[in-house]
């Protein structure tokens, strides 16, 4: 066989396709003796074997999934929602094991498990079905009562009840955990949550035992007190901490001692001291000084604190993401020394974070003092500074996650009270479910391996996009 000559390429020449004619040659090839040893190729064979190999579609057009494989692919993952959601199961069910073991005739039931396996595993799920319905009827709304209702057996307002009290626990919550939030979004860990509370409750409720002016003026200015004077607490602590290097975590749980022993002391002056009563209570606070309620109705408590809540945790939305001062603030948690290096004010911005987070929480004290507090107490605020360090962990120290588990925790206080009338369950358990909760999110890697969470997409994409 003679060699043939190479066959130059004419310019813009491609290569065709193989079901039609050969593609012209690389310039200066010879394309029958490129390489001997090798078989000659049957192009049109491959061609067929090619076309007979299945053909992938793209899940979407360029190349995104769609919305229900992501929903799909994202339901059963290891991502925020899901583990929140699975915690929040995982403690009722814990909580489930502790009402079998607290009820002396359930748990005696148990001793008969392998002769009568049926009605023991039967009555420990009646009892503890019972009591969780218990307590969403407490918290939400009773089904019974909405027939009843239909059959003009009951008033409107019992429907609305459960609910009522569900938002006016949540409504104090809400504002604490904003104010545990919104600090640890700067690297400070505020527990002076219930100290900047009760000096809230203090300053609100002085207002509104000692003035008596039209609501339309007094409420807003029991409002600002209360702010203004939690405000300065916290400032107190920001203003520590930025001149001197004191550790916020010492300062808040020594003022939180200090706010106790000052409200006991001011209690007892006799300027604010009812003198009607022997024990340790202030003078009835003003009507006009009261927020208003939301439904005008003595059975429903539920007031204007869960609407200023809720504008408070939007605000502190805004300005985490899009305000000047959030923006110093997220750069003073990431990383001080670089902001500093930046030109922001590294102590007067920790300053102003506590003062913030300071009034936020006086706002809790006052929601309850201006609320459901007839009078000033010793321990009128109860602990809602501490819980609030659990809402705002469970809301994952962002604003809309501390609403969401401000009304959960409200929730389960409403309800824990229904479920305790009724079914006998002791109301401490909420406490403790509240407690598990909080353990189980803090926990994801326990929850995940619990349920045998997979890895979630959007997690790892975005892992992968930050390692490049």
């Amino acid at each position: 066989m003679t060699s043939h000559e190479p066959i130059e390429a004419e310019p813009g020449t491609t290569a065709a396709s193989p079901d039609k004619s050969a593609a012209a040659p690389t310039p200066g090839v010879d394309q029958y003796h490129v390489n001997p040893s090798l078989p000659p190729v049957d192009l049109e064979k491959h061609h067929d074997q090619a076309e007979r190999q299945p053909k992938h579609r793209a899940p979407d057009e360029g190349g995104r999934r769609s919305f229900a494989r992501a929903f799909r692919e994202e339901l059963w993952a290891d991502n925020n929602f899901t583990v929140t959601l699975l915690a929040i199961l995982l403690a009722l069910i814990c909580g489930g094991v502790l009402m079998v073991i607290g009820n002396a005739e359930v748990r005696d039931q148990w001793q008969y498990l392998l002769y009568q396996p049926g009605k023991t595993l039967g009555d420990s799920w009646a009892f503890v079905s019972t009591a969780y319905t218990d307590m969403f009827k407490g918290s939400v709304v009773n089904p019974d009562t909405v027939n009843r209702w239909y059959w003009n057996m009951t008033t409107w307002q019992q429907v609305f009840y459960p609910i009522s009290e569900t938002l006016t626990n949540a409504a104090p919550l809400i504002f604490t955990g904003l104010a545990v939030a919104v600090p640890f979004r700067a690297g400070l860990f505020n527990i002076g949550g219930q100290g900047q509370a009760i000096m809230g409750a203090l300053g609100g409720g002085t207002v509104g035992l000692a003035l008596s002016l039209p609501a339309i003026v007094q409420v807003p200015l029991g409002v600002l007190a209360g702010a203004l004077i939690g405000g300065l607490w916290g400032y107190l602590v920001g203003v520590l901490k930025a001149r001197t290097g004191a550790h916020e975590v010492i300062l808040t749980i020594m003022l939180n001692n200090i706010a106790f022993l000052f409200l006991g002391w001011y209690i007892l002056q006799t300027w604010i001291k009812d003198p009607a009563r022997s024990d340790a209570i202030s003078k009835p606070i003003q009507e006009s000084g009261r927020l208003p309620q939301l439904i005008p109705d003595p059975l429903l408590r539920a007031n204007l604190a869960i609407v200023l809540a809720v504008l408070a945790a939007a605000g502190v939305a805004w300005l985490l993401k899009r305000g000047r001062f959030g923006f110093e603030l997220r750069a003073v948690g990431h990383n001080p020394h670089a902001a500093a290096t930046a030109g922001i004010k590294v102590g007067t911005t920790v300053a102003l974070t506590m003062a913030l987070a300071g009034a936020l929480a006086g706002l809790g004290g006052t929601s309850v003092a201006l609320g459901t507090a007839p009078a000033l107490t010793i321990d009128m605020v109860g602990q809602i500074g501490f819980n609030g360090i659990l809402v705002a962990l469970l809301g994952r120290v962002r604003p809309w996650g501390v609403v969401g588990a401000g009304l959960l925790f409200g929730a389960l206080q409403a309800g824990g009270n229904a479920m305790q009338t009724f079914s006998g369950v002791s109301v401490e358990l909420v406490g403790v479910i509240q407690a598990l909760i909080v353990l189980f999110v803090a926990a994801p890697a326990l929850v995940k391996a619990i349920y045998r969470l997979r890895r979630s997409p959007a997690a790892a994409a975005q892992a992968g996009l930050a390692k490049g």
